[in-house]
C-alpha cells in the first residue's frame, strides 16, 4: 500500500540533467513553494539560493553542487542542485551514491534527448530511483507522446507518463493526472485549479491512463488480470504499484511542468513525498546493515572563504551530535567541528542530526569526498563510491609570482578535494605543471577560483608536447678537452661510436676500451657526460634510441679528471650527433572515442583531419546506441579534441587516451616544431 501520509524520515533528492534544462530555477520554485524562501530568485537577477559563487554568477550557470534543505507538508527534503554542463558532471557523480532519488530535468525538445543519456545510464547502473521532469512544458511545440518515444531511446528503464498536457491554442495550459484522474489548469505562480475534463480531454486521458496501467502491469500480475478482465483497478493499488516500481528501479515516471511559472511543482513534490524511498534503501545500496551506530558518507567538499572546510554528508543511521568523534575506514578518528543544515551558502547551526538528514560537517580536514565515516571504532568502507571521470583537456600553469609556487600546489590540492575530476601533473623533463580537467570552461573556473579564493595569479598556456629526437645514421667522433690553467690543467680525450637503436630501445652505453688508454675509473664519467648531452639534442629535444660506445681515447697522468672526461664526452656528442641525420619524434596516442552511433561517421572525419589513423570501431560496452572508435592520433592534435567531439555530439561525446609509440615527424610540421623550440 502507498504511504498515505508521506514518507518516514528526511529524504535527499538530486536534481540532474543537461545545461539549460532549468534545474536551478526548479530548485528556486521548490524553495519558494515550500516556504523556505520569502521570494523566488532568478538566474538573470543573480539572486538564486544556489549558484552564488562569483564564477557561477558571471556565467549564469552552475559550476558546483548546491544543497538546500526545506520542508514540504511537514516532511524534510534536501535537494542537491547539480550542474548541467557536461564539464561539471563529476559534481553529480559525487553525490549520487548517497541520494534516495534523482529528478532528471529536461526540455520538451526531441532533438536534445541525447543529452540525457549520460545521466539516465548512470542512474540505472547505480540502481538509484529516478523520475523525469519535462520542464518548460508551456514552450512545447510537439506531441508529448512523440517526445516520450524519443526519450525512451536513451532511457534504459521503461518511461511511464504520469500526466498529459491540456492544450489551449497550441499551448500547454494545464495537465491531467493519470493516477488521480483529475484535470488541472495552471495558474501563474500559484497552485493549479482543478477543472472538469472536456470530452476530448477525457478521451485522451482514458487512452494515456490505460497505457500507463499496461506498463505497471508488466510488474504486477494482479493488475494484469484486472486489465484483461476490464476491471478498473483501485486507486490505492495504482499508487502502491507506482511507489514500489519507482523504489525498485523498475520504471521511470515522467512529470510535466514549468519551473519558471511554478506550474506542476506541487504535484511533483507530492509524488516525491509519497513515492521516494526512505534512507534505508540508500543505506542498503551501500551494503550497510541496520545499526544504531552513526554511519555517514561525505558527498561533497567545500572550501569556504571564511569558514574553512565543510563536508556535505548523508547520514544513513544513528544520531550525530556536534563535537562527536567519528572513525575512518583505516581506524583513524576525527572530531566533528560544527554541524549545519545548508540552504545554498546559508549555514543553519544544528545540535544534532539523525538518519536521512543531509548536513554539512566542519573541520574534517583529512576526510575526502566519498569517504564513509562511522561512530563505531571498526570503521566502514563504502560499497558505492563515485566514478571519477578521466581528464580530457589540459592547461599548463605557472604562478605569475615565483614566490607563490609552494602556495599554488597547496591551493590546487584543495581544489582537487572539491573536484576529484581535476588532475595535477608536474613534468620535470618539460619543466611544466599541467592542470587537467573536463574542458575549457572547467579549467577556466578552476583558474578563477585560484585567483578569487587564494589570491593566486597564474600564467597559462597550451601544454607542451614531449617531443623527442633520434638518429638515422652512425658515426665515429673524437671529443677532446684540453685546458691549461695555473696549477693542474684539464685533459680528457675520447673516441665514441654513435649508432641508432630500434624504436623503443632507449639508451645503451658500451665500454670497448682495451689496453687502458682510458683508465677504468674515468669510464663512468664518460657515460655521465654522454647522458648529460642526451637531455638536449641538436634539434633541441631529449634523444632516445641511441647507442654510444667508448672505443678509444687518451689521458694525462696529472691533468685528467672526472670533470674533464665528462666534458670530452659532451664535446664528442655535440660534434658527432649532427652527422647522424637527427630526426624529430612525436608521441602517438592510442585513443578510444565514445560517441552516439549517429555521430560515428563524423568522428572518422575528425580523426582524419588530425592526422589520425583509424584502427576500427565497435559498439560501446553497456551503452545502447553508442560506438567506440579506436584510433592512433599524434598527441599534438589532441589538445582541443574534446571541444570538437562535444560540438559533434550535443556535448555527450568523450574519449580516453594513453601513450602508444613515438613516430618520426618530418617536413614543414617538424620545421615548425624545431623553430618554435629554438625561439623559446
Amino acid at each position: 500500500m502507498p504511504r498515505k501520509n508521506g514518507g518516514s524520515g528526511p529524504r535527499c533528492v538530486a536534481l540532474v540533467g543537461p545545461y539549460g534544462a532549468g534545474k536551478t530555477t526548479l530548485l528556486e520554485s521548490i524553495l519558494w513553494i515550500s516556504g523556505a524562501t520569502p521570494r523566488k530568485g532568478s538566474i538573470a537577477g543573480k539572486n538564486t539560493v544556489g549558484d552564488a559563487s562569483p564564477e557561477a554568477r558571471a556565467r549564469q550557470m552552475s559550476v558546483e553542487t548546491n544543497a538546500a534543505t526545506t520542508r514540504y507538508l511537514d516532511e524534510s527534503f534536501t535537494f542537491l542542485d547539480c550542474p548541467g554542463s557536461i564539464e561539471f558532471l563529476q559534481e553529480a557523480l559525487n553525490v549520487l551514491p548517497g541520494v534516495d532519488a534523482a529528478i532528471v530535468v529536461c526540455e520538451p525538445e526531441p532533438a536534445k534527448v541525447a543529452m540525457l543519456q549520460p545521466y539516465l545510464k548512470r542512474l540505472s547502473d547505480l540502481s538509484i530511483p529516478h523520475a523525469l521532469f519535462v520542464n518548460k512544458i508551456d514552450k512545447a511545440t510537439g506531441a508529448v507522446r512523440d517526445l516520450l518515444a524519443q526519450l525512451q531511446t536513451v532511457a534504459p528503464k521503461p518511461l511511464v507518463l504520469r500526466q498529459i498536457p491540456i492544450w489551449e491554442n497550441g499551448v500547454a495550459a494545464g495537465f491531467v493526472d493519470l493516477a488521480l484522474e483529475r484535470a488541472h489548469i495552471y495558474r501563474e505562480h500559484a497552485a493549479s485549479q482543478i477543472v472538469d475534463m472536456t470530452d476530448e480531454v477525457r478521451a485522451r486521458e482514458t487512452e494515456a491512463r490505460f497505457q500507463m496501467l499496461e506498463k505497471l502491469a508488466d510488474f504486477d500480475e494482479h493488475l494484469m488480470e484486472e486489465l484483461l478482465l476490464d476491471v478498473n483497478p483501485q486507486r490505492d493499488e495504482i499508487f502502491a504499484d507506482l511507489q514500489r516500481d519507482l523504489q525498485q528501479g523498475l520504471i521511470v515516471p515522467v512529470f510535466l511542468g514549468s519551473a519558471l511559472g511554478d506550474n506542476g511543482i506541487r504535484r511533483l513534490l507530492k509524488a516525491l513525498r509519497h513515492e521516494v524511498p526512505e534512507v534505508g534503501i540508500a543505506a542498503s545500496r551501500q551494503g550497510l546493515a541496520k545499526s544504531g551506530d552513526v554511519a555517514l558518507q561525505v558527498l561533497k567538499t567545500y572550501h569556504t572563504m571564511h569558514g574553512g572546510k565543510l563536508s556535505l554528508a548523508r547520514i544513513f543511521s544513528g544520531q550525530l551530535k556536534d563535537g562527536a568523534t567519528l572513525y575512518r575506514a583505516d581506524g583513524g578518528d576525527i572530531r566533528v567541528g560544527g554541524l549545519f543544515a545548508l540552504k545554498g551558502q546559508e549555514q543553519i547551526k544544528l545540535a544534532e542530526a539523525g538518519p536521512g538528514e543531509t548536513v554539512a560537517l566542519g573541520r574534517l580536514d583529512e576526510v575526502a569526498t566519498g569517504e564513509m565515516l562511522s561512530g563505531a571504532k571498526t570503521g566502514l568502507r563504502s560499497k558505492t563510491r563515485a566514478e571519477i571521470l578521466i581528464p580530457v583537456y589540459g592547461l599548463a600553469i605557472r604562478a605569475a609570482d615565483r614566490k607563490d609556487e609552494v602556495k599554488l600546489t597547496s591551493a590546487i590540492a584543495k581544489l582537487r578535494e572539491e573536484d576529484p575530476s581535476l588532475l595535477f601533473e608536474q613534468d620535470a623533463a618539460l619543466h611544466q605543471m599541467t592542470l587537467w580537467g573536463q574542458g575549457e570552461i572547467h579549467l577556466k573556473v578552476a583558474v578563477e577560483r585560484l585567483a578569487s579564493k587564494y589570491g593566486l595569479k597564474l600564467d597559462t598556456h597550451r601544454p607542451d608536447v614531449p617531443y623527442k629526437e633520434t638518429i638515422r645514421k652512425s658515426t665515429t667522433q673524437r671529443g677532446r678537452h684540453k685546458r691549461q690553467t695555473g696549477g693542474h690543467g684539464q685533459f680528457g680525450d675520447v673516441v665514441i661510436e654513435i649508432r641508432p637503436l630500434p624504436r623503443g630501445s632507449g639508451f645503451a652505453f658500451e665500454d670497448k676500451i682495451t689496453g687502458g688508454v682510458v683508465p677504468r675509473n674515468f669510464i663512468p664519467s664518460v657515460e655521465k657526460g654522454v647522458i648529460d648531452f642526451l637531455h638536449h639534442g641538436p634539434l633541441g629535444f631529449p634523444i632516445v634510441d641511441v647507442a654510444v660506445a667508448l672505443v678509444d681515447g687518451s689521458f694525462h697522468a696529472v691533468d685528467s679528471s672526472d670533470a674533464a672526461f665528462q666534458t670530452a664526452a659532451r664535446i664528442g656528442m655535440s660534434e658527432g650527433m649532427p652527422n647522424c641525420a637527427p630526426v624529430l619524434l612525436e608521441p602517438i596516442m592510442h585513443v578510444m572515442i565514445h560517441v552516439p552511433s549517429d555521430s560515428t561517421a563524423g568522428v572518422n572525419g575528425v580523426i582524419s583531419t588530425r592526422r589520425g589513423k583509424i584502427l576500427g570501431f565497435d559498439s560501446r560496452d553497456g551503452w545502447a546506441g553508442w560506438d567506440t572508435v579506436e584510433a592512433q592520433i599524434p598527441q599534438s592534435e589532441l589538445h582541443d579534441l574534446i571541444v570538437e567531439l562535444r560540438s559533434l555530439t550535443q556535448g555527450v561525446g568523450t574519449f580516453e587516451q594513453k601513450f602508444d609509440h613515438l613516430a618520426e615527424l618530418t617536413g614543414k610540421l617538424a620545421e615548425n616544431v624545431v623553430s618554435a623550440r629554438k625561439a623559446a
